[in-house]
């Protein structure tokens, strides 16, 4: 299964990054729920200073191109195997860059792809 990295994971259940976040578990992915927001998110504490993440398979975004900026550079160094832009966080200048870091990158939703059976 899949290490996800989800930016902007939030503890309020009514965000669609939390329904998410436990879509990805229900259907056996390992999350790291990544935010500012403090709490808990599938059993698991939304980490709020960005670490040295290892092995992330996909980065899911659910902030908008804003809140991105400081962000973009951080995670083309971890060097994910594909980043999901959700509706609203659409960026064509971070696209341009995972392009050139040879990063795939879509514009999707993360919780379609996984009722498609496609993540």
């Amino acid at each position: 299964m899949k290490n996800t990295l989800i930016v902007g994971a939030t503890p309020n259940e009514d965000r669609y990054a939390n329904k998410a976040a436990k879509r990805l578990v229900d259907a056996g992915h390992t999350i790291i729920p990544f935010g500012i927001k403090k709490g808990i998110v599938c059993g698991k504490k939304i980490i709020n200073l960005w670490e040295n993440f290892q092995d992330i398979h996909t980065v899911t975004l659910y902030v908008g191109p804003g809140r991105q900026k400081e962000y973009i550079k951080k995670i083309i160094e971890i060097k994910p195997e594909r980043v999901i832009f959700n509706p609203g966080t659409e960026n064509p200048d971070f696209k341009l860059q995972l392009e050139k870091a040879g990063i795939a990158y879509e514009e999707s939703c993360t919780l379609v792809l996984l009722s498609l059976n496609k993540y």
